[in-house]
């Protein structure tokens, strides 16, 4: 008797007011996720250089470089003098990816920017003589290919 209660008609109003509304949540939802920090946008750039980046800090040079997708006049030899042990940015032992810039004027790519440092745990909150060892790169990633390189000069 208590759940034998008589069945209601929706309003035809309110189903189409149901609808509007549920397509207007998943609107506004899909717009949020698009455009809220650390967003979806542009996961597959920033996949691209998390990949990099763990190939880096785990040693397998080769496979980095395989990543990156030089092009012919960055050798072997020059992506080592970077990012090698020895290198300019290197050790790379852990990273932060910080924050993607999108170029304006049609830029066809985006640019990566990243905390790299010689400590690992990533020093979030260590002391002073940790965080002066992390450096910051801007990496650019091409949209077409996931190509890595360092960014073009702005005009």
């Amino acid at each position: 008797m208590l759940f034998d209660a008589p069945q209601q008609e929706l309003h035809p109003s309110k189903v189409r007011r149901y609808i509007i509304t549920a397509v207007v949540a998943v609107i506004l939802a899909f717009v949020f996720l698009w455009f809220w920090p650390g967003n979806l946008r542009y996961y597959k750039e920033k996949d691209t250089v998390r990949l990099f980046l763990n190939e880096v800090s785990a040693g397998n040079m080769q496979r980095a470089y395989q990543i990156w997708k030089p092009s012919a006049s960055y050798s072997f030899k020059d992506f080592l003098d970077d990012w090698g042990p020895n290198g300019y940015y290197g050790p790379v032992r852990s990273y932060h990816v910080e924050r993607e810039v999108r170029r304006g004027g049609g830029s066809n790519g985006l640019d990566v920017i990243v905390e790299v440092s010689p400590d690992k745990p990533f020093p979030f909150d260590g002391s002073a003589a940790e965080q002066n060892k992390t450096k910051e790169i801007d990496l650019f990633v091409r949209f077409s290919d996931k190509s890595l390189s360092f960014p073009p000069p702005a005009l």
